[in-house]
């Protein structure tokens, strides 16, 4: 017989052990403890495990989990003070392992949270209803738990599985696919197509199960709108531009979430967290539900009123924001920088996230927001490449798209483009809107291009080198698809390594 732990802290449940019992312990549970069938009994149980699902997720998003691809990348300069913080990734040296812990913890965090959720999806067909007012409920609890599965699938095989391609996501491999709770399960690799076609198989259940809930500006919860706002982007990457279209599309015409196009809403979406644009975002409260932070880009010194940020963007990044964009003065700010002791005055730095002071436990920020999971503004930029990759037919649709967001960023609209010209345009808008939100050494991988870091700031305040400053990375690089866990490896035989780890 099975048992859970189930352990509630702060509105959080997580499952820490399934152990087995002899005959004659069998009615005997400890009172921190109970069996897995007792867990799902009522509909207070299953919002029970929808808040732990929603305490996990929030804690794997922003932090390490969005910052580690951007320090990647090639926006980014690593500062004399960084301490080596995030420097093997930084770096893509021989010392950039696949159990370095940006890498593997969170493999694990995702692993775990999906070994949850499925124990849930499983228990929640046991639990009855009793009128159509619990059932809507329940079905809230299993959209949730189907859509947040789909969420962690389709950022594992976008960072552990290569770019997917038509000719062979059916042999290239993939990520681990487990849907069913086994404690000695030691499973292979499914293939790229066959997790793809696992996450839309449940973001079409979730849509089924949160039809009740179509979406508010800001929403805490997942609705019917967050699951269209990951089905446009997964099919954006599965290269099914008419369906990410369509998902993008359906939100946008929603008219719920209408495009920021002022400075003072602008900072106020990155400084106090208005929720205008945002799809959703995660749930935060001071003093012991707050997310994980973005805390590398400005190290604020209290006693000195200066910074000391790990990294700081270079200079051909802040050249690519025309003063005009509003964006610009929201992204970025001028800072008295301090490094190795040294005054480095007006020094742009990453702004973007600089805490909400509603969010502050002390005088000095903690950098702490609400996280912001989905956002319109990406559902334009879907739509607008989707449809200049779809063909001929939809070009001026993407175009239309495309213009749209730059205008609301205080940017003109663009004139007749078409093919590869308007492709690039979309591309450039891309980086702008999205900077610094995970996004762009994964657009890089999709788009198949490989990158040179250049033109810093200053060179007396970065570390320089062929690993730093001039790193030049190849399109198809292996490092640019992460390396398996070696725990992992090691634990399960069925596991093999990607290329080059």
């Amino acid at each position: 017989m099975k048992r859970i732990n189930k352990i509630f802290t702060a509105g959080l449940l997580s499952i820490l052990a399934l152990s087995s019992c002899k005959k004659d312990e069998l009615d005997l549970f400890p009172f921190s403890s109970i069996e897995v069938s007792q867990s799902f009994v009522s509909l207070k149980d299953a919002k029970a495990w929808d808040v732990g699902f929603y305490n996990s997720f929030r804690g794997n998003v922003y932090g390490s989990t969005m910052f580690i691809p951007d320090v990647q990348a090639d926006q980014l300069n690593a500062t004399l003070d960084f301490g080596n913080r995030n420097g093997n990734p930084h770096r893509w040296g021989i010392s950039f392992l696949a159990e370095d812990g940006a890498l593997s913890g969170l493999w694990a965090s995702y692993y775990s949270a999906i070994k949850n959720i499925n124990v849930a999806i499983d228990g929640f067909e046991k639990i009855p209803t009793a009128n159509a007012t619990e059932k809507t409920e329940l079905d809230r609890y299993k959209g949730d738990a189907y859509l947040a599965r789909a969420y962690y699938y389709s950022d594992l095989v976008k960072r552990y599985a290569k770019a997917y391609n038509p000719s062979s996501a059916a042999t290239d491999l993939g990520v681990p696919l487990i849907t069913v709770y086994d404690l000695n399960d030691k499973p292979a690799r499914a293939t790229v197509a066959q997790v793809y076609t696992q996450i839309l198989s449940d973001i079409t259940k979730a849509k089924t199960l949160l039809t009740a809930f179509v979406g508010t500006q800001g929403s805490k919860a997942f609705t019917l709108h967050s699951a269209l706002a990951l089905e446009a982007r997964v099919k954006l990457e599965t290269r099914d531009y008419a369906g990410a279209v369509v998902a993008a599309e359906t939100v946008i015409a929603s008219g719920t979430y209408p495009l920021v196009t002022n400075q003072t809403d602008m900072n106020a979406m990155w400084r106090t967290d208005l929720a205008r644009e945002v799809i959703m975002q995660c749930f935060v409260s001071k003093p012991i539900e707050l997310p994980n932070v973005n805390s590398i880009y400005l190290g604020f010194i209290p006693a000195t009123g200066k910074f000391a940020p790990d990294f700081v963007p270079s200079q051909w990044v802040i050249d690519r924001f025309d003063n005009a964009d509003i964006r610009k003065a929201a992204y970025f700010e001028r800072k008295l920088l301090t490094i190795q002791g040294v005054d480095y005055p007006n020094i742009w730095t990453v702004n973007k996230y600089p805490g909400n002071v509603a969010l502050f436990t002390t005088a000095a920020t903690n950098y702490a927001h609400a996280p912001k999971v989905f956002r319109v503004a990406e559902l334009y930029l879907i739509s607008a490449e989707s449809g200049a990759r779809a063909g001929a037919s939809t070009e001026a649709a993407a175009l239309t798209r495309l213009n749209t967001l730059r205008v609301s960023r205080g940017l003109p609209a663009l004139g007749a483009l078409s093919g590869t010209p308007l492709i690039d345009a979309i591309k450039d808008e891309r980086f702008r809107e999205l900077a610094f939100e995970g996004f762009r050494l994964w657009d890089l991988k999709r788009w198949n291009e490989g990158f040179t870091r250049s033109a810093p700031q200053n060179l007396n305040f970065i570390n320089v080198g062929a690993n730093y400053n001039t790193l030049s990375v190849p399109a198809g690089s292996d490092k640019i698809t992460w390396g398996v866990p070696t725990r992992d490896l090691t634990t399960n035989p069925n596991l093999v390594q990607n290329a080059g780890w």
